[in-house]
C-alpha cells in the first residue's frame, strides 16, 4: 500500500486503496458518451488506469480499439475484449502512438507532483501528432463541498466523507461506498488544481488544452503543443 493510501472492504485492495470488487460493481456514467463525442469513430485508445474495465467495455461496444493499462493484475483480470498491459502509468513505455490517450478517474490530481508529471509525460509520449489526450479533472468544489453524498442509480450510496490538508497543497480524501450487502472505503491523497495550475502542468510536458468538453470543465481534450517555427 502506498503511503497515504488505504482501502477497506471485501476482496483485493490495490496499492492506491481501490477495492477490485467495488470497482467491478460501480456503474458507468456519462464517460463513454463524452469520450465518443470527442474522438474519431473507431479510434485506437490507450486507457491509462483502466481498473476492471468499467469504461473500457462500453468503449469496445461502441467500436473503439482499447489498450487497457493498470498496475493491478486483479483489476486487469476483469477486463474482457481489450489488450491489457500491467504497468504503472508513469513507468509505461510502449514505443507506440495512439489516436487517443485517456487519463480519467482524477488521476491528474495525484498528490505526488512528480508522479503527475510522469503520468502526463506518458500521455505525451504515446499520443499521435494528430491525436488527443482526454483528461478527467475534479470539479471546482470537490474538496470544499464536504461531506457530501449521492445515491447512484445502481442502488448504492457514494460519500466523500472528508478532505483534510496534509501539507504542500495536498489533501487526504476519504470516500465511502455503501451497498445493501457491503461497504468499502478508500483514503487517498489528492492535489486540487485550479484551471491555470492544470494548464501549467500540461505545458510542462508539451501538452495544451484544445477544448473543455463539459460545462463544469471536468473533461478536457488536450493535444501536443504547437512547436515554435
Amino acid at each position: 500500500m502506498r503511503e497515504g493510501y488505504e482501502g477497506t472492504g471485501p476482496g483485493a485492495i490495490t496499492p492506491d486503496g481501490c477495492a477490485v470488487e467495488l470497482y467491478a460493481r460501480l456503474t458507468v456514467g456519462a464517460e463513454p458518451d463524452v469520450i465518443e463525442a470527442a474522438v474519431p469513430a473507431g479510434a485506437r485508445i490507450l486507457e491509462l488506469g483502466s481498473g476492471v474495465g468499467r469504461v473500457t467495455h462500453p468503449l469496445l461496444e461502441r467500436g473503439f480499439t482499447v489498450t487497457a493499462v493498470d498496475e493491478s493484475a486483479e483489476m486487469l483480470a476483469r477486463v474482457r475484449g481489450a489488450r491489457t498491459i500491467r504497468s504503472t502509468i508513469e513507468g509505461l513505455d510502449l514505443g507506440e502512438k495512439f489516436d487517443v490517450v485517456m487519463l480519467a478517474s482524477f488521476l491528474v490530481h495525484t498528490g505526488d507532483a512528480e508522479v503527475r508529471r510522469g503520468m502526463l509525460r506518458t500521455c505525451a509520449a504515446h499520443v499521435a501528432d494528430d491525436g488527443c489526450v482526454l483528461i478527467q479533472r475534479e470539479g471546482a468544489d470537490y474538496h470544499t463541498e464536504v461531506p457530501r453524498e449521492r445515491v447512484d442509480p445502481g442502488g448504492y450510496t457514494v460519500r466523500i466523507v472528508s478532505a483534510e490538508p496534509v501539507g504542500d497543497g495536498v489533501n487526504s480524501v476519504r470516500a465511502e461506498y455503501e451497498f445493501p450487502d457491503a461497504t468499502w472505503t478508500q483514503t487517498f491523497l489528492a492535489r486540487p488544481l485550479t484551471r491555470a495550475q492544470f494548464e501549467e502542468a500540461l505545458a510542462e510536458t508539451g501538452l495544451e488544452v484544445a477544448e473543455y468538453l463539459t460545462e463544469d470543465g471536468t473533461w478536457v481534450r488536450a493535444v501536443p503543443a504547437a512547436q515554435p517555427g
